[in-house]
């Protein structure tokens, strides 16, 4: 295990840092209550954005085992999956890649470009599909979902059952919901987590290449993913209805 506990506390500013501390240790304590060496049964789902890795480089810490699962839609920006095989590397990441049936060649062949024709359909097969079938080997599954990141999450709870749609029920984790981009941010800044360099260039939410650009509202930072045509990508929709929400009959 290769993860650097060394801390650059200095390049954040002391205002910043008093409310930052206390929700690192927050964020410590839920994670040392799930997590184990071993963590059996416990995964985590990196996009390898900004807050994926703060979860990822602090689970470590608790679980230097623990499976990190990326979405290897074959879609992704160069860039991306350089910085995911750096990290992977450098920290010693037991990095799972969860691919779809079919290669991009092979689904461009049979059905065109489904990330033009039918956004909805390209998800459901490159990353819906695969990480729902790969869930329902775990009982604990951490994400780096935060409210802020768009409208359609801002209910989101930090716990909660999730079901997936064989029925079986797992506990999603998302314990920097209330974090803002700027204490993301700054956690990096402060544990010297290099940033996927397409920040740089100015993404500020970042996907598949084909369906991710510049913002298109500054106010609004998944403004950039398909082209506005739709805000998530139906991962973080609940699966199917549990049994006591199912109506009667």
């Amino acid at each position: 295990m290769t993860v650097e506990h060394s801390s650059n506390s200095a390049a954040v500013p002391a205002e910043i840092l008093d409310s930052l501390n206390p929700r690192l240790e927050r964020l410590r304590a839920t994670l040392r209550q799930h997590l184990t060496p071993s963590s059996e049964g416990v995964c985590l789902t990196c996009s390898f954005q900004a807050e994926d890795v703060l979860l990822a480089r602090l689970a470590l810490e608790f679980a230097p085992g623990l499976p990190i699962l990326f979405l290897d839609t074959g879609y992704h920006f160069a860039e991306t999956y350089a910085y995911r095989d750096q990290l992977a590397r450098d920290w010693s990441m037991n990095l799972v890649n969860l691919l779809p049936t079919r290669s991009v060649a092979e689904q461009e062949r049979e059905e065109g470009l489904l990330y033009q024709s039918a956004p909805d359909q390209c998800c459901k097969l490159r990353k819906v599909g695969p990480l729902f079938d790969a869930l329902a080997n775990y009982r604990v599954w951490f994400t780096g979902l935060r409210r802020e990141q768009a409208k359609s999450r801002a209910a989101l709870e930090e716990s909660a059952p999730f079901t997936l749609p064989d029925g079986q029920s797992i506990l999603k984790l998302a314990p920097l919901v209330d974090w803002t981009t700027r204490d993301v941010w700054y956690a990096c800044e402060m544990l010297s987590i290099p940033l996927l360099p397409l920040y740089a260039q100015g993404y500020t939410s970042i996907g598949c290449q084909p369906c991710t650009t510049l913002p298109l509202d500054p106010n609004d930072p998944r403004s950039g993913r398909w082209a506005g045509r739709k805000v998530e990508c139906g991962i973080h929709i609940e699966a199917a209805p549990t049994p006591a929400s199912t109506p009667d009959r």
